[in-house]
């Protein structure tokens, strides 16, 4: 199963109006319905800003989903501010029974909620259906963690299909599946140091991925009611700590020494120095935050 949507469609029914920015999402989904058949897969339906799709292999799911993201980027490119809607992806295989057209299932669920945590651009698939793609042209499957999901009663290993040309070292390159993989060596040394209400903790580059949430199974569990199960996630992409915001509410990152505050929906940014994290809302209106430090070198490992 596939599932990809977009988000960020507000600004364009603000800027365009209904009719024109309702043409212009359904000529998206139709595309994307499109390249979903082109990879041997069915639409079972649209929702909204999203589409469905049932697939005879993990293979060709993943498949699918790469090339609506690669293709999608081109698309970012060319468009206005206004109309550029960033995509989720998420995959996910099992059986599911089918009805009048429709299906349903475990695998339909998952799928969704995959697509939900996604963040822009990205591609989220269970470990199975990593495992049961196998080999796919230029894509490299990275293992993300152990996330709760609604409905989920265990939680469930996730891996991230990454697609684009300038993937880092440190990914994880399923040549021959899960079990026979080898994650090279990280180019850089680097570690974090992460401190919230009196308890710190220290992270390697070795050490990731580190979640931040309200769930017992996040590496540091925030207890508070504001902070989602799995609010973000800290990776070491091309020598350098990551931050990414998986959450339903949003994360802000303070850098000390200065000005601005940035903003994450569903988006990415490094983390150096010293600085804050606030979780689920801005630092200005109270939100529970995290203190990091972070140090590194630049030496290459030999």
């Amino acid at each position: 199963m596939v599932f990809a949507d977009l988000s960020g469609s507000t600004p364009l029914y603000e800027t365009l109006g209904n009719q024109r920015a309702t043409e212009t999402v359904m000529r998206l989904t139709q595309w994307m319905g499109d390249v979903m058949l082109a990879h041997g897969g069915r639409v079972v339906k649209k929702l909204g800003d999203g589409v469905l799709g049932v697939f005879g292999s993990a293979t060709q799911g993943v498949g699918a989903a790469t090339e609506l993201q690669r293709s999608h980027q081109i698309h970012l490119q060319r468009w206005p501010a206004v109309a550029r809607m960033e995509m989720h992806v998420g995959v996910a295989t099992g059986e599911v029974l089918e009805v009048d057209g429709d299906v349903y299932g475990d695998a339909v669920n998952v799928a969704s909620r995959l697509c939900e945590r996604a963040g822009p651009g990205e591609i989220w698939t269970t470990d199975v259906a990593a495992l049961g793609a196998g080999v796919v042209p230029a894509v490299q499957f990275r293992k993300l963690g152990v996330f709760e999901l609604r409905g989920k009663s265990e939680p469930q290993t996730i891996y991230q299909a990454e697609w684009r040309d300038n993937d880092s070292p440190e990914m994880l390159t399923m040549q021959a599946g899960l079990h026979s993989a080898i994650a090279p060596l990280d180019s850089f040394f680097g570690t974090i140091q992460l401190s919230w209400q009196g308890e710190s903790l220290s992270y390697s580059s070795a050490d990731v991925p580190v979640h931040l949430g309200r769930s017992s199974s996040a590496q540091l569990c925030i207890t508070d009611p504001r902070v989602s199960r799995m609010h973000a996630r800290i990776d070491w992409h091309n020598g350098a700590f990551t931050l990414t915001d998986v959450s339903s509410f949003g994360t802000w990152v303070y850098y000390e020494g200065g000005d601005a505050v940035v903003a994450l929906r569903r988006d990415a940014c490094r983390l150096y120095g010293t600085g804050q994290i606030a979780l689920g809302m801005p630092f200005e209106a109270g939100a529970p935050s995290v203190d990091f430090r972070v140090a590194g070198s630049s030496m290459r490992l030999g």
